[in-house]
């Protein structure tokens, strides 16, 4: 019976080797083959570690790729990466034996077509709107004409040397420059920081604060600009406490930015327009209306004087109200019995012309002087006094007023005389000759008038005859 042997082991001729060793050899194996590649996914767990360093997977339907961006490869990434967006990764492939897993080194990160971009820009903005960011009630109004232009830009490059052109162009203010980088990694952190740095300056601190706030950038595709896009800045431009102007890319640029903020220009240049108003402009303004203002208090001066010009020709003249009170003293002077009426009613003349000639020359230089006062408060065109000069010029008229009704001849009746007239005609009667056939007679007093009948063989009927004469006169009537 034959003796049976043992069948050979099938793997007595592979070498053996090591986890390790094994682990490094596809290592390497996979490097070499896929030393370059450029994989199109969803993005997908997207996690930045404290590092500074990047891990997320990209996915389709099938497959899931775990990928790595180290921390030196940031700089180039000209987006905030998310979950849900496609992309485009460059990098190689390689193992990390510690988890037998493989990955893809990212060096290079964009987003899967501009379609792709715009899909991200949309779903943005709606989300923001939804939270209020963009409603015309959060919008202000910008300052007429401000001290102070906060500008957040580049440093370098045209744009801020455009702002500052037109800014000195239509009317130099101070500028305040924040410099930022306006794309690439940490370009939107530096620009939302830059807004809340100028809001955060106190009134009357070192650096003075901006009126008004300028966001520039110039044109440049939509990757170029996104970092106008990043809600870091978005919220940074609603929270201002400044107004703000945003002024990035082009005319036909839009981003998120421009949405939020106060004013949106569609250049550069024309977000300094906006800023500041044209001094030559707002001289000829001023020039205008100080002109109109002159016209307008000229008119009222004028106004004013003819009115007062009026008012004295309506005044009649003092010498002829105090010639007919003479005329009556007169008349009544001729007739009174009593002792030394003449020297009584010469005296009385002698007063009244010597007032009425002094009340004339009064009114004569306080007119001359009111005009004279007026025609220089039109020169001075001091609009504010000269309400005042107006009532101090008639309180005067008031005062001769009243000084020329002290003279009338009402005042001579109050002192005991009384005017005499001839009841058929109103005629005044002098003299005791002067009666005539009259007989029916009206005596004016100081206090009213009375009729009266003259006694005597032409007059008959009732009359009234005042008490007894005293023995040294005699009888008025």
């Amino acid at each position: 019976m034959p003796i049976a042997t043992a069948a050979p082991s099938p793997a007595g001729n592979v070498p053996e080797l090591s986890v390790s060793e094994l682990a490094f050899a596809l290592k390497r194996t996979v490097e070499q083959a896929f030393g370059l590649v450029r994989v199109r996914g969803e993005l997908s767990g997207f996690k930045r570690h404290a590092s500074g360093h990047l891990y997320f997977s990209i996915k389709d339907e099938k497959a899931v790729l775990d990928c790595v961006a180290w921390r030196s490869s940031l700089p180039k990434l000209t987006f905030e990466p998310e979950d849900g967006l496609e992309v485009v990764c460059t990098g190689r492939l390689t193992t990390y034996p510690g988890r037998s897993k493989y990955q893809l080194v990212v060096e290079r990160m964009e987003p899967a077509g501009v379609g792709a971009l715009m899909a991200l820009l949309e779903e943005r903005k709606r989300k923001l709107a939804a939270e209020g960011l963009f409603d015309a009630a959060r919008k202000r109004p910008l300052p007429f004409l401000p001290r102070v232009v906060g500008v957040v830009t580049s440093p370098t490059g045209a744009v801020i040397r455009d702002i500052l052109h037109r800014l000195a162009e239509r009317f130099p203010v101070r500028v305040i420059l924040w410099p930022v980088a306006v794309q690439g990694e940490g370009a939107a952190e530096q620009v939302a920081a830059a807004i809340r740095g100028f809001s955060r300056l106190p009134e009357g601190g070192p650096v003075p604060r901006p009126d008004v706030v300028i966001v520039a950038r110039g044109g440049g595709s939509i990757e170029d600009l996104w970092a106008f896009n990043e809600e870091i800045v978005v919220w940074a431009a609603a929270a201002s406490t400044i107004p703000l102007i945003s002024a990035v890319g082009h005319e036909t640029d839009t981003t998120l930015i421009d949405l939020a903020a106060d004013r949106r220009a569609p250049t550069p240049t024309a977000a300094a327009e906006m800023a500041v108003p044209v001094r030559a402009d707002l001289l000829a303004r001023l020039s205008t209306q100080a002109h109109r203002l002159e016209s307008a208090i000229l008119r009222e001066l004028r106004g004013r004087r003819e009115r007062l010009e009026g008012l004295r020709r309506g005044l009649p003249e003092p010498r002829r109200l105090l010639a007919t009170a003479a005329q009556r003293l007169d008349d009544l002077a001729e007739r009174l019995e009593l002792r030394s009426p003449e020297a009584v009613v010469e005296s009385l003349r002698e007063r009244l012309v010597v007032r009425a000639r002094r009340l004339e020359e009064l009114v004569r230089d306080r007119l001359g002087r009111q005009l004279l006062r007026l025609d220089a408060l039109g020169r001075r065109l001091d609009p504010s006094r000269l309400g005042e000069r107006i009532a101090a010029a008639r309180r005067a008229l008031d005062q001769l007023g009243r000084h020329l009704e002290s003279l009338s001849h009402e005042r001579v009746l109050e002192r005991g005389y009384v005017i005499v007239r001839a009841r058929s005609d109103g005629r005044v009667v002098p003299r005791l000759s002067a009666l005539g056939g009259e007989s029916a007679l009206e005596l004016q007093f100081a206090d009213g008038r009375l009729d009266v009948l003259r006694e005597g063989p032409t007059g008959a009927g009732r009359r009234a005859r005042p008490a007894a004469d005293p023995p040294d006169q005699g009888r008025l009537l």
